[in-house]
């Protein structure tokens, strides 16, 4: 749905993912042609920006992106200008506080794990905690058809880094240098694997692992289609003190993304070091201490092929330049 213009302001952001019967305007949809691959070039792209530009779109409140495979991003695009799209993009309520009483559970599941031991908190002097409980997620594949695809992918691209296994991410995790525990480990999984409870066991002591199942929560998930089930996952995740992901997943890119983009704007260019707060690793990519690699999205790349298709070379420099 488009309403304003986008603006620096927070308030003022237009992007918006909700229900086609919230829409006051009704109208049919402007038509967005958009090809696929290589034969769309920014050319095409500025050509149609400029289209737009003489005849307003300001009256619609649906753009349908149409074309063959349109979804199929064109890695012409800059990662720095793509990036600015997360600024005007937000929510509806209804989603927004869905995610938001996801992260409450998992927070007042960790409050409780950590009542249970001597964790040392630092209390405001009336009382309050300046931070709230801190969370692990892991955005976990190993469902069949990933595993498939990610063997024939290293077949073709000759890569071992792509694939790995539960036991190789429950390692992995595990040698995170810095985490507090005992600390949740939110486990964003397909549906598929919410029957397969081994996924919830062998965990070293002090990760505690949940899914939506154990969590409580499906049904709030389940009542929406995978798209919308998954911009919920996505906000959980964004929002976890650490991320861990697989770079070759782009789900796993567009997290680290907007992560960075936070990062940035609090001022840090580099995780190198930095506390584990908002941290973010590849746990496909062997990292410092039997741990997985830190990650931070490269903004200086010229194009969106890491994002779009995946990478081994990932750092915890973001390389951002400011203009």
């Amino acid at each position: 749905m488009v309403g304003e213009n986008c603006s620096s302001e927070k308030d003022n952001r237009f992007v918006r993912l909700g229900r086609y019967s919230d829409l006051s305007n009704q109208t049919e949809p402007f038509e967005l042609q958009k090809g696929s691959g290589r034969k769309w070039t920014k050319e095409r792209d500025l050509s149609q920006l400029k289209q737009c530009r003489e005849y307003s779109i300001d009256k619609f409140e649906v753009i349908r992106i149409a074309g063959k495979h349109p979804f199929l991003w064109h890695d012409h695009w800059p990662v720095k200008n793509y990036a600015k799209i997360f600024e005007c993009l937000e929510l509806v309520d209804e989603i927004a506080n869905e995610a938001m009483n996801v992260i409450s559970r998992i927070r007042g599941i960790g409050a409780k794990a950590r009542s249970k031991v001597d964790v040392a908190e630092e209390f405001n002097s009336d009382g309050s905690v300046d931070q709230p409980v801190p969370y692990i997620a892991v955005h976990m594949r190993i469902e069949k058809d990933w595993m498939i695809h990610c063997k024939k992918l290293e077949q073709k691209s000759n890569i071992n880094q792509i694939c790995s296994s539960k036991e190789e991410i429950m390692e992995r995790v595990a040698h995170i240098t810095g985490l507090q525990q005992p600390v949740v480990v939110y486990l964003a999984v397909a549906d598929s694997l919410l029957e397969d409870n081994s996924i919830l066991s062998g965990w070293k002591d002090g990760l505690v692992p949940y899914e939506k199942k154990r969590l409580g929560v499906w049904d709030i998930y389940k009542k929406y289609p995978y798209l919308i089930q998954s911009a919920i996952d996505y906000e959980v995740c964004s929002r976890a003190d650490v991320f861990v992901g697989n770079s070759f997943s782009t789900f796993s890119s567009i997290i680290v993304l907007s992560r960075t983009q936070k990062l940035i704007g609090l001022g840090i260019t580099s995780a190198c070091g930095v506390g584990v707060r908002f941290a973010s690793y590849a746990y496909n990519i062997l990292g410092e201490s039997r741990g997985p690699k830190m990650w931070m999205t490269d903004m200086s790349a010229p194009s969106l092929q890491s994002i779009s298709y995946g990478t081994s070379n990932v750092s915890c420099y973001s390389n951002w330049k400011a203009r």
